[in-house]
């Protein structure tokens, strides 16, 4: 199985040499899946209990003060999956896959999504706030909710541009998933890129990919089925660039793809400060 992943497009971190071992950890153990859908959920669940990275713990908190994950999934044969507004639920990638495979629905989201997790044995009580996070909003101080003084708070704090996934395939099939906990300060119940299929992920029978930045323009701008489209004439490598110029060109806003064909050829570009991927021959 090759696998590669990426923990998010935006800021240099604080700890990089930490974050890539747990990058290079992750697929080293999800190379050893049974399937590329398998492979990608597993990349991805370590990432998001490391509040290194933005994707569960220690993910962003929006606007109430609450830790809101999403993710989806897609193989490339069509199925796919995503989940939305999960409280409590770590591994919201678990959550998209089970959405995928055992209910003829594409998204869930809110309570429902957090109770079909829980009825299908997914971990719905995981503290998600870690002690920077909660402070972080403490020192930030927002207005009461619903507030015409909150939504010009949330307008002014609304910002960030991580979020985590992964791309595998066996040379056959082949697998796309992204997780995260959105950006930091969106209004409570703020729904991304991420759960939307072809913005924060897409997989087809030329290749997948998973999209990191800016939630809003990834989903004007339909990313991540964009990188593949690309792959009818480009490779991989040539793929990621052209699509993160023409959404750059189009958008004027930040973000990162990770690409991978069939034949395990990897593509990464960003417009950020910084994008850390990892794959399994490196």
């Amino acid at each position: 199985m090759y696998v590669t992943a990426h923990g998010g497009a935006g800021s240099p971190p604080e700890e990089p040499a930490d974050r890539q071992r747990a990058l290079a950890d992750a697929v080293a153990s999800a190379a050893t899946a049974d399937t590329p859908l398998a492979a990608v959920c597993l990349a991805v669940r370590p990432l998001e209990l490391d509040p290194d990275f933005n994707a569960g713990v220690g993910g962003a908190v929006q606007s109430d003060g609450v830790v809101r994950t999403e993710a989806g999934v897609m193989a490339d044969e069509g199925t796919a999956g995503a989940a939305a507004g999960l409280t409590g639920v770590a591994h919201a990638t678990d959550v998209a896959r089970l959405v995928a495979t055992e209910t003829p629905h594409l998204l869930v989201a809110g309570d429902p999504a957090r109770e079909l997790a829980a009825a299908h044995g997914v971990d719905t009580g995981v503290t998600l706030l870690t002690d920077a996070t909660d402070g972080r909003i403490e020192a930030a101080d927002p207005p009461p909710l619903a507030s015409d003084a909150h939504l010009d708070w949330v307008r002014e704090h609304f910002s960030g541009t991580d979020t985590v996934g992964a791309v595998a395939t066996d040379g056959d099939r082949l697998a796309a998933a992204t997780s995260t906990a959105g950006r930091w300060f969106a209004l409570a119940g703020r729904v991304g890129d991420v759960p939307q299929l072809g913005a924060g992920f897409f997989a087809d029978d030329r290749g997948g990919a998973s999209a990191t930045g800016e939630g809003e323009a990834i989903a004007r701008f339909g990313l991540a089925r964009r990188a593949v489209e690309l792959l009818d004439t480009f490779s991989p490598r040539e793929a990621a660039n052209e699509a993160i110029a023409e959404f750059k060109r189009e958008t004027g806003g930040r973000a990162g793809v990770l690409v991978l064909d069939h034949e395990g050829r990897v593509g990464r570009e960003h417009n950020t400060a910084a994008m850390q991927t990892a794959r399994t021959d490196d």
